[in-house]
């Protein structure tokens, strides 16, 4: 995620970003973005502006929710919507931004959840394959998941 850069995003025509939070800006369960991510955060709000990223999580905790109030206020956390693979959220992000729904960046690190949401509402999947994990804090959540992501791997490979 961290080499989606200016001159990529632009190449790919996004208007603004959906970013899943666990694994694309942080391990499973933290409360904020790493330090690395908040960097590249910065950038992005600087080329959007906050009022087109957005957080689409459906883990939208309330630690997280206070961290964008407090550091980065003009980005918005997506919720009360049914959770992805439904595409509520991203038909969401489109009218919040006011961006044609293919110009959505929906950058997740699972497939069959952000990546096919993002498909289902005409948005463009970013599937981040080296997500942000932590086996020390939270070996079973991380270990549940990265056998889903390879699970996933699998299965859409699998098919024709």
């Amino acid at each position: 995620m961290l080499d989606l850069s200016p001159a990529r995003l632009e190449e790919l025509g996004v208007a603004a970003l959906a970013l899943d939070f666990d694994g694309v800006l942080a391990p499973h369960g933290a409360g904020r973005p790493l330090p690395v991510v908040e960097d590249w955060l910065q950038r992005m709000v600087g080329l959007y502006g906050a009022d087109r990223l957005f957080i689409l999580s459906n883990r939208p905790e309330a630690s997280r929710l206070a961290w964008f109030s407090e550091k980065l206020p003009g980005v918005r956390v997506v919720t009360g919507v049914r959770k992805k693979p439904y595409c509520d959220g991203l038909l969401i992000v489109g009218e919040l931004a006011a961006v044609p729904l293919a110009s959505i960046l929906m950058v997740d690190d699972r497939l069959l959840t952000g990546c096919l949401a993002a498909v289902r509402a005409g948005s463009q999947p970013y599937y981040v394959r080296a997500p942000f994990i932590d086996l020390r804090q939270k070996t079973r959540s991380e270990l549940f998941f990265m056998l889903l992501r390879w699970g996933e791997r699998l299965l859409v490979g699998l098919l024709p």
